[in-house]
């Protein structure tokens, strides 16, 4: 059951993101498109209030549960760039916006959108980092946690990455190419 809402959440996400922005752009009311974006939040909400109910109920924990804490952590760190994305993208393709900005390339301003980015997915990681501590908490000292302790690693390991990446592009920046002389 857990996996079926995991999934009708993730697809609930993006109807919702398209209504929205269908709404914002489409039907050129932009504060009921805000309004319907704003019902996000409402799909992580009943999902961790029916993974804590499931678990209160007495499931042992496992994958499934550490799979909800990621999927909310997810969508907490990464979810409102995603719309911001999808925004920029849809107002420049049907409204007449300004093209999407690309990510930097080259030197420091490459090194700041990776920082950025890292920043995200670490925000996303440690969300559901306490989300699966939570959970640990909640079923308490009797049940076995250790699905939730694998899912915890592997969020660290998420973090990790991704700061070697954001720190791969500061300490090697990725320099311009240079136009050859002979090539005029």
């Amino acid at each position: 059951m857990i996996v079926t809402l995991i999934v009708a959440c993730e697809i609930a996400f993006w109807v919702l993101l398209a209504a929205g922005l269908a709404l914002r752009y489409g039907a050129r009311k932009p504060r009921l498109g805000a309004a319907v974006l704003l019902c996000e939040p409402v799909l992580e909400l009943v999902l961790l209030a029916v993974t804590a109910v499931d678990l209160k109920n007495g499931a042992e924990p496992d994958w499934k549960h550490g799979l909800a804490a990621v999927y909310i952590g997810f969508t907490v760190g990464l979810g409102h760039s995603t719309i911001t994305w999808a925004d920029a993208h849809v107002a420049h393709r049907f409204a007449g916006g300004p093209p999407p900005v690309k990510p930097p390339k080259y030197g420091k301003a490459r090194a700041v959108h990776e920082w950025r980015t890292a920043a995200r997915w670490c925000a996303a990681a440690a969300t559901a980092l306490v989300l699966l501590q939570a959970a640990a908490w909640y079923v308490g000292g009797d049940g076995d946690v250790s699905s939730l302790r694998s899912w915890q690693r592997t969020m660290l390991l998420v973090i990790g990455i991704n700061l070697v990446i954001a720190a791969s592009y500061t300490l090697f920046p990725k320099q311009e190419p240079r136009e050859d002389p002979a090539a005029r």
